[in-house]
């Protein structure tokens, strides 16, 4: 325990002191947020807060989780190593995307192709480099071994990663769209992972998971960052995360439980960033098909906005609602091991 609670430290610490630090360089070099002039009225004023804050996330979780291996045989692991990768590059590819933003003074950044190349190869070399020197099992499933639902072999297993991975990474950017609600809906599904793994490192025979631990500091170190960033980022928020930010940690969250194994589980603990995704979906098919719109608009958040909701009771209840899927989720984790160990 001691190596989790000396990284959820570091990276705390790191992310809640760094970020004010930011804040006042990224406002020196006049760094700040483009507003969508389709969005929301409201967020008119937000215009100029400094964005790209996820530069404080990437750091805080790389040497959280770094800093966490200083405690006495606490070894290093490509499971790890990969994990903190995925949150790096693609924090690169979400960087790019706000410095086009930044330097052209407009809402949109890289092209969608461009910003989707980037995830893809991030999510590729995390998938090449975990069935090859982490050498992850290939099975899909929610968690224990011999539960697992079939194997989908190396090249399968490659194509999954890669998708839930993307899958995850824009899920969570969607989400990024009022202040405070992606960090802090992120420290719910994080927090879960935590304990996931502590309990599979405690039951390795029923698991079979490679460095549950230095997953666990990778999955704390995020968590830890997320609340220290939460701590700037809360309404009226200070700073915004960006893409950069966003895309990182929603790779991370896909890194970590594609990792433990628990690939069936992701979309039950991130069930609020599927709930965000599919409203797009459903309002862009629906628009397209019927010529029609479902929600007033679209990401979800922005229906009930525009609803009448102020801003802070939307962003509360989003957290109440990742809170009960992070729940769920751990719910279903621990049946699970609790119908295996029935059968024994």
């Amino acid at each position: 325990m001691i190596p989790i609670f000396l990284t959820a430290a570091i990276s705390l610490l790191i992310a809640g002191l760094g970020t004010p630090w930011l804040i006042r360089i990224l406002s020196l070099r006049g760094i700040g947020q483009q507003i969508r002039e389709d969005g929301p009225s409201g967020h008119s004023t937000k215009a100029g807060t400094p964005t790209m804050g996820g530069i404080a996330i990437v750091a805080a979780t790389v040497l959280g989780w770094a800093g966490g291996h200083l405690v006495p045989d606490t070894a290093f692991s490509w499971s790890g190593f990969l994990a903190t990768f995925s949150i790096a590059g693609a924090g690169f590819v979400g960087f790019l995307d706000d410095w086009i933003k930044v330097r052209r003074r407009r809402s949109l950044g890289l092209n969608k192709r461009a910003k989707m190349a980037g995830q893809v190869a991030v999510a590729l070399l995390f998938a090449l480099g975990a069935l090859h020197y982490a050498h992850v099992n290939t099975s899909i499933g929610f968690g224990v071994a011999s539960a697992a639902l079939f194997n989908a072999g190396s090249v399968g297993w490659v194509a999954w990663a890669a998708l839930v991975m993307t899958g995850a990474s824009n899920a969570v950017n969607l989400t990024d769209g009022l202040d405070g609600l992606a960090a802090g809906s992120m420290s719910f599904a994080a927090s879960c992972l935590v304990v996931m793994g502590y309990w599979e490192l405690r039951h390795p025979g029923e698991y079979h998971v490679a460095s549950s631990l230095d997953l666990s500091l990778t999955a704390v170190a995020l968590l830890g960052a997320c609340i220290g960033f939460l701590w700037w980022n809360a309404a009226p928020a200070k700073i915004f995360m960006g893409d950069t930010g966003s895309l990182a940690i929603g790779a991370g969250l896909a890194a970590i439980a594609l990792q433990m194994k628990i690939d069936l589980l992701l979309p039950v603990i991130g069930g609020l960033f599927v709930l965000v995704t599919l409203s797009v979906v459903l309002q862009i098919a629906s628009f397209r098909l019927f010529g029609r719109r479902i929600f007033r608009m679209a990401p979800l958040h922005h229906h009930f906005e525009l609803a009448g909701w102020p801003e802070t009771t939307v962003i509360v209840r989003f957290w109440i609602m990742a809170g009960l899927c992070a729940g769920a989720g751990l719910g279903l984790f621990f049946g699970q091991y609790i119908a295996l160990r029935g059968q024994l």
